[in-house]
């Protein structure tokens, strides 16, 4: 089966600045694939080239196999839906829902069925009548994907669509759209900076940068194992401490401090000035002697971090004035660790993953 989208060599260009830089990819059926990126990488502007209101410079954007070009945004098989959303406020939920419904000219009794077929689908049943000012935040969001939905899009197109709500909303709207897409089995292309809604909601996540993927990939793996300093960095929080290569079978490092460490070279070093990249969570209190490849040191306690399930020690190197994030267990067996308590800590050579230097 051919995927729902193709791009080959797609790319865009403002007078000599290059905002997507010849982009190959493919979106599969019933994916939930976002992209992931911060401001001016491109991606709004790889998302209007698709939905049709940009034309690429060069490149080919396939949708179901059919070239889209010159093909006008109205006669592309997506929708988009917007951050600020943009619906009605003159016409109530059915109203809205049916708009595109109305305007291609289907028959009063199929667009009643499509609309309150498509209620029951957004978990909005009875909500036909209401007026738009009657909603909250989350069935504004619901409406908003219903009256993209109900023209049956071959990929739906969400520009930041959670950007506007408030951060318990937010939460409570990840959750919704990764269980809406499941049910409705519509492709999604989801955009946005936050690194939090790709991870939680999508099945592929590509992450963009100045124009380009630096890897397109399972949130899991995409967290686990970031292919260039880039995703490492933006993809979750970490530790970076410059080094420079002591040893390089296998690979061992020495920081500014004097601290040797062994890690994981992820690509080819290109002389001997590193950045080793440190999860928090990777980071050991206390390890056992008997565990093997690990990193031995001890931290100085600056400061906890209370923030009920995740908290956070700020913790400085022994010999140094170097400061980690390390995450706690959800269990409290270091709860009886205070302020100023030296303690030891470890972290295994494979999660010490080392970059070119910055």
């Amino acid at each position: 089966m051919a995927p729902v989208l193709d791009i080959q060599n797609l790319k865009k260009c403002f007078g000599k600045f290059i905002a997507v830089d010849t982009l190959s990819f493919q979106v599969e059926d019933g994916c939930f694939f976002s992209i992931l990126g911060p401001s001016g990488c491109g991606k709004t502007t790889l998302l209007r080239m698709i939905a049709g209101f940009q034309t690429p410079t060069e490149g080919q954007l396939l949708i179901r196999g059919r070239d889209m070009h010159a093909v006008p945004p109205n006669r592309r098989p997506v929708n988009l839906v917007f951050q600020n959303l943009a619906l009605f406020p003159m016409m109530n939920v059915r109203e809205n829902i049916a708009f595109g419904l109305k305007r291609q000219k289907i028959a009063a009794a199929e667009i009643a069925r499509r609309v309150d077929s498509m209620l029951e689908r957004v978990h909005l049943p009875g909500y036909g009548d209401k007026d738009i000012a009657q909603l909250s935040g989350g069935q504004k969001q619901r409406v908003a994907i219903a009256r993209s939905l109900v023209l049956e899009p071959s990929l739906l197109l969400l520009d930041e669509p959670l950007g506007a709500l408030d951060l318990k909303l937010r939460e409570q709207m990840k959750i919704e759209l990764k269980k809406l897409q499941a049910d409705v089995g519509t492709t999604f292309m989801y955009i946005t900076h936050d690194q939090s809604e790709a991870l939680v909601m999508s099945n592929r996540v590509a992450v963009m940068n100045h124009g380009r993927f630096e890897q397109i990939d399972t949130p899991r793996n995409l967290y686990s194992n970031p292919a260039s300093r880039f995703v490492a960095g933006f993809v979750g929080e970490t530790n970076i401490l410059p080094v420079r290569v002591t040893s390089s079978a296998p690979l061992k490092v020495q920081t500014t401090f004097g601290l040797e460490l062994y890690g994981t070279a992820v690509s080819q070093p290109q002389g001997d000035q590193l950045d080793l990249f440190i999860r928090p969570e990777s980071i050991i209190l206390d390890p056992a002697d008997s565990i093997g490849d690990i990193n031995l040191f001890s931290l100085t306690v600056r400061s906890i971090l209370f923030d009920g399930s995740n908290t956070k020690l700020l913790a400085t190197m022994e010999h140094s004035d170097f400061e980690l994030t390390v995450a706690l267990p959800q269990n409290q067996q270091f709860s009886h660790i205070g302020k100023g308590d030296t303690v030891k800590a470890g972290v295994h050579a494979g999660s010490c993953r080392c970059y070119p230097r910055g």
